[in-house]
């Protein structure tokens, strides 16, 4: 009984809360280069599509004179072949934060392309955006009153006009219509308001019919069944909907080298954090043999990319008992430590199994909507900067930020809350054109390629907390061969 009722509180959030990529966070922030420019993107999709996106830009290299927009694919042949684009306004209290919008024309794979113009030349980056209608916009009811009103008014003054021609047009000045024509005008006021009202009706059907056919377009994520298999393999199936008939079960790609990220949070008490790596045994069904776990109401997401670049982030639940499973291997991870509380007060700093310890350069607010550079520092044992940082799964670290009531998990990267996989595909698409534009160093992207052989021992992550509320933080650093699991709380305004 109890694993039902979590099932169906899980699905009801999910259902709630629905986005692409993460759950109930459908705000896109990033951070890179282009060419010799440093960006902070947001991106806010529109909730419906066709829709206007609006783009804020904070440029991070001073110098940026103009900042130019542009739809695209991500894919296919029309990733090839740029709209115009648009100019992006600078704010006039800021030369350094520009603003724009775009229309969205379609659901699917989008990259937002930046061409900048500055003191240093010029440079080209593009931010993916998976773009999806994730509901229907409802008339107000007043409106919808005021409407009716007036088509009621429309009707009878049409029925009236058309009555008023056959009975009165002929007829000169002062003239009295006879009998015949009053008869003529009642049946032609019948015949017109027997086709208003078809008309009507016609176009109520038409209304609906179109409604339903875009609300067959609303984005609809794949769900995902989890069971315990024998041996303490847990076996993930996904099933439908098949989205626009573009949800499939066999053309993901990896991302970090894998094709599934997964994210198992023990509920409510969120003290306990897996993040592993399932592989695929057959279409549509991904399995891993668990490591150790305590027993609990486990929480998963299971993120993967599409072959599009489309990112779905995947919510299911299980309840376990304790399993004496295998050791952590490769790049698989876990973390623990207190059960979240409302009353509790905001961490800064996580003290790890091995006597190092995470510290959170926690900003003096935090405010839901608001872009915040989250920077956490890796110490080693002297209460020191670690000098023994390595890259975990090629970046300085991985963060999930989950709040307490189930509405909202996001999977960040040093890059922003993009896939990196459709980060890629976008940049081997600009390399080309920044070639063309611009004899700056190659694009970098923060966390992804470091040359140095000794790597900073903190890790920022571009994020806005989507809604107000309690949220929990896990952030993966590694060093030598550990891999750590810091975990911080945060109250959002």
């Amino acid at each position: 009984m109890r694993t039902r009722i979590s099932v169906l509180l899980c699905a009801i959030l999910f259902l709630a809360s629905p986005s692409w990529g993460h759950v109930g966070s459908p705000d896109v922030y990033a951070e890179g280069n282009a060419g010799p420019y440093k960006l902070s993107v947001v991106i806010r999709p529109p909730l419906v599509i066709p829709g206007v996106a609006e783009v804020d830009v904070r440029v991070l290299t001073p110098g940026v004179r103009a900042i130019n927009i542009a739809p695209l694919a991500l894919v296919g042949e029309a990733s090839k072949h740029p709209p115009t684009a648009d100019a992006m306004k600078i704010a006039t209290s800021d030369p350094n934060y520009f603003t724009g919008q775009l229309w969205i024309m379609a659901p699917g794979s989008w990259q937002i392309r930046f061409t900048l113009d500055g003191d240093q030349g010029h440079g080209v980056w593009s931010v993916p955006l998976p773009a999806a209608a994730m509901g229907t916009r409802q008339m107000q009811r007043g409106m919808g009153v005021f409407l009716a009103i007036l088509g009621v008014i429309l009707v009878i003054g049409m029925t009236g006009i058309v009555g008023a021609a056959a009975r009165d047009a002929q007829l000169a000045p002062g003239e009295t219509a006879p009998p015949k024509r009053r008869r003529s005008a009642a049946i032609a006021m019948t015949i017109a308001f027997a086709l208003l009202v078809t008309g009507v009706i016609l176009g109520n059907w038409w209304w609906k019919t179109e409604a339903a056919d875009y609300s067959s377009q609303v984005y609809k994520p794949l769900a995902m069944d989890a069971t315990l298999a024998p041996g303490n393999r847990l076996d993930l199936k996904l099933k439908g909907p098949t989205w626009l008939f573009r949800s499939r079960f066999d053309d993901f790609i990896p991302d970090h080298n894998h094709l599934m990220h997964l994210y198992m949070i023990r509920w409510p008490q969120m003290d306990v954090v897996f993040h592993l790596h399932p592989d695929p045994i057959a279409s549509g069904e991904f399995q891993l043999a668990l490591p150790s776990v305590p027993a609990g109401d486990y929480h998963l997401y299971a993120d993967v990319v599409h072959a599009s670049g489309f990112p779905e982030t995947m919510v299911s639940n299980i309840d376990l008992g304790t399993i004496a499973g295998r050791a952590l291997a490769g790049d698989d991870a876990e973390g623990q430590g207190t059960a979240i509380s409302g009353a509790a007060i905001d961490t800064t700093k996580f003290t790890l199994p091995d006597g190092y310890s995470m510290v959170w350069n926690k900003p003096a607010s935090l405010t839901a909507r608001q872009p915040i550079d989250f920077t956490f520092t890796l110490l080693d044992h002297g209460g020191q900067p670690a000098s023994d940082t390595q890259l975990y799964m090629g970046m300085l670290g991985h963060a999930a930020f989950v709040k307490d009531d189930g509405t909202v998990f996001a999977h960040i990267h040093p890059s922003g809350t993009v896939a990196m996989a459709a980060l890629m595909m976008a940049e081997s698409q600009n390399n080309p054109v920044s070639k063309q534009t611009s004899t700056a160093a190659p694009m970098e992207m923060p966390g992804m390629v470091m040359s140095s052989d000794h790597l900073p021992s903190s890790v920022s992550f571009p994020f806005g907390f989507p809604t107000p509320g309690r949220y929990r933080i896990f952030v993966q650093m590694k060093h030598g061969t550990t891999i750590e699991t810091g975990i911080f709380d945060a109250t959002v305004s």
